[in-house]
């Protein structure tokens, strides 16, 4: 893709490598995001995830580029570099940011919207992947993790589409929602990374939720980043069906 300029080789500055450095630009980063609605009609949309080779010395980004009203892929890419630093709770968008940013370089096209598998503002610190991943390139992003990493939520009902808010223990501030995408399976946790509201975060995923839990880009792209079913989603490039 020639249009790269969105995508920045060095998304850390002059970040020195250390912990407590990247907890201060978090925070410095985090006052940056937009959670409010700023997004063009959805043409294309893409799904990033990570996963690990070599015993996590390796870190393997997958990113995937999809029609956003029929779902048909468009492009796929994988991007392999040195992992560059151990895993630090509440940081991980510094261990996979610069792998995700050259797969997403290497799509054919600049998607409307960006699907992280991880979170996006309900994050200790406000800046999850998803959170990062839209300040550093100024897209619309939503965090779709699988797990909870702060806040706390009321019981959510057990049917597909139903939703709590996701809060800050201490505030009570409202940081993104607890979604039951299928019925009676294990509920997403959806915040906005950039750009997209709390209130349509949600909406957006389920707009993308086919027969299985997870959205469609974050889907496509869990499989490739853990090497699952990778020929599975080249048969989809070539116009084939799963």
């Amino acid at each position: 893709m020639s249009e790269t300029s969105q995508y920045p080789a060095n998304p850390f500055g002059d970040w020195d490598g250390s912990p407590a450095a990247a907890r201060a630009m978090q925070q410095t980063l985090a006052s940056q995001v937009r959670v409010g609605d700023d997004f063009a009609p959805l043409r294309l949309i893409a799904g990033v995830d990570v996963g690990f080779e070599e015993g996590g010395s390796i870190t393997r980004a997958a990113a995937v580029l999809l029609d956003a009203e029929t779902l048909e892929l468009v492009g796929s890419s994988l991007a392999r570099i040195p992992t560059n630093m151990p895993y630090v709770p509440g940081l991980l968008s510094f261990r996979e940011l610069p792998a995700v940013l050259q797969a997403l370089a290497e799509l054919p096209a600049m998607p409307d919207l960006i699907f992280a598998d991880g979170h996006g503002i309900a994050h200790p610190r406000r800046l999850g992947i998803a959170a990062h991943l839209g300040v550093v390139t100024g897209l619309p992003t939503i965090g779709v993790a699988k797990k909870l990493l702060t806040g706390e939520h009321d019981e959510l009902d057990p049917a597909r589409g139903a939703q709590v808010a996701l809060r800050d223990r201490k505030t009570g501030e409202v940081i993104g929602c607890v979604l039951r995408s299928k019925d009676r399976v294990r509920p997403l946790i959806v915040s906005p990374g950039n750009r997209v509201s709390i209130a349509t975060a949600p909406l957006l995923v389920m707009r993308y939720v086919t027969r299985y839990r997870l959205p469609e880009p974050t889907r496509l792209a869990d499989r490739l980043a853990s090497r699952r079913q990778e020929k599975a989603v080249a048969r989809r490039l070539l116009g084939h069906t799963d």
